[in-house]
């Protein structure tokens, strides 16, 4: 167990992060996984934890119990996500605060906690999962985009401050994504409105996320940081 490779992936229990659980758990690596609800599957090598991600107090909690269990961390998927699809207008302050906790807040506790084990290593990868209405700004998207953009944000200034470590962070743009939770929302006019919008027109499936992801978590990609990538183009 101490010899393979160790990836937490936020937002695990379904959609693109069970798919990508999955992919990783049959690659050999050691998965650790989290969601607000349980998750029953006894997969060897899979450690799950129910938790609320912008909750400090439990995400603090969760990485004492890795460093004890495995005493390292190479990758992190920061992919746990809300969306939010509403005219501001019509939107409350508690959708726009689930949306910043889960999307922006999660994603900078498990980053900070992430590189205090990757250092002990001189090694980490961090991807940061954003969305292509950052770019778009369509009609509806105000709280979830600026979620994602501040990510964006967060992804570039902190790539610079632990480079030194041996620690790189990205950042994917997606746009729809088959079989997730993203595709399922959508009607197929949102879906074509979306997609007739970045260069491919055509919907991502699981293997050209995992494609891009091999390539970013390699330690042949040392020194690509500070990066994003907008899969199908914009």
């Amino acid at each position: 167990m101490a010899n393979k490779p160790v990836m937490i992936i936020t937002g695990s229990r379904t959609g693109l992060g069970r798919h990508l659980s999955s992919y990783y758990l049959e690659k050999g690596f050691n998965v650790i996984g989290c969601s607000r609800s349980n998750d029953s599957s006894e997969l060897n090598n899979y450690q799950h934890y129910s938790l609320d991600i912008s909750d400090e107090t439990l995400v603090k909690k969760m990485f004492k119990e890795i460093r004890k269990k495995y005493g390292r961390l190479d990758f992190l998927i920061n992919n746990a996500g809300i969306s939010s699809a509403n005219h501001v207008l019509l939107t409350s302050l508690k959708e726009v605060q689930d949306v910043i906790n889960t999307n922006f807040i999660g994603s900078f506790l498990f980053s900070r906690e992430s590189v205090k084990l990757m250092k002990m290593n001189k090694f980490g990868r961090i991807i940061n999962i954003s969305s292509v209405h950052v770019k778009l700004a369509s009609v509806g998207t105000s709280v979830y985009g600026a979620s994602k953009a501040a990510i964006e944000q967060f992804s570039k200034v902190l790539s610079s401050e632990i480079f030194t470590f041996g620690i790189t962070v990205n950042t994917l743009s997606l746009s729809i994504v088959e079989n997730t939770g993203m595709e399922n929302v959508l009607t197929e006019k949102n879906k074509l409105e979306i997609l007739n919008k970045t260069i491919s027109k055509e919907q991502l499936n699981i293997n050209d996320i995992v494609n891009a992801l091999n390539f970013l978590i390699s330690k042949k990609s040392r020194m690509i940081t500070n990066q994003i990538l907008l899969l199908g183009g914009i």
